[in-house]
């Protein structure tokens, strides 16, 4: 029986790609396609796909905040992402979100059609590389604790943005404020969370409920 796979990508050109790559596997079907996050969503959960493969940075929405909702309502549901990003804030909260792997698009081929079988067995797609880059992120005893930590309004927006794998500079522009404060807004809200990097932040973030 063949592998019923949704694709969420809000580039055509990688939507056809990815169809006529599955084309050569026999064993793969995709059975619906989004190019929004919220699309995604309600494909994903509107069918009986086995798995899904979700961009993370679409026009149309985030990828990553739509696996937490896909997970949300369907646990067991593999959801491997896909990304031209080598970012470890995503890396990361896609580990914290319970995705099934994470694949860069200019992965080759015969790895993502493997990664697509591992994934609707039940089995972790992630490799021990990846992995070993958010350890320490994931494993930072402060992540865990329930503290209550007294962020302003505009670091709680700073961190949201941070989170979702903003630069500094794409967060200035989203927030309309200069790269100097969001430094500062940065440093400020590592010292308060009390982790030592953005990827720490990013995780505590999502564990938080706050992306």
């Amino acid at each position: 029986m063949a592998i019923k796979v949704v694709i969420a990508d809000d580039h055509e050109v990688v939507r056809c790609g990815i169809r006529n790559l599955f084309k050569q596997a026999d064993d793969i079907e995709i059975v619906a396609e989004a190019t929004t996050g919220a699309e995604a969503v309600e494909k994903s959960l509107k069918g009986d796909p086995d798995v899904v493969l979700l961009d993370i940075r679409m026009a149309g929405g985030d990828g990553l905040t739509a696996l937490g909702r896909i997970k949300l309502d369907k646990p067991a549901l593999p959801v491997v992402m896909i990304s031209a990003y080598d970012n470890p804030t995503y890396v990361a909260r896609a580990v914290a979100l319970g995705a099934a792997g994470y694949v860069n698009k200019d992965v080759p081929g015969a790895d993502l059609i493997e990664t697509i079988r591992k994934a609707a067995k039940g089995e972790s797609a992630w490799t021990r590389e990846e992995l070993r880059r958010v350890t320490g992120a994931l494993a930072t005893p402060r992540l865990n604790a329930d503290v209550e930590v007294p962020l302003t309004q505009r670091e709680s927006e700073v961190l949201r943005q941070l989170a979702l794998g903003l630069t500094n500079k794409e967060i200035a522009q989203a927030l309309n404020i200069s790269y100097e404060t969001v430094k500062e807004h940065v440093q400020h809200i590592l010292r308060k969370v009390g982790v030592s990097d953005r990827t720490q932040a990013a995780v505590w973030a999502v564990r938080r409920g706050l992306v």
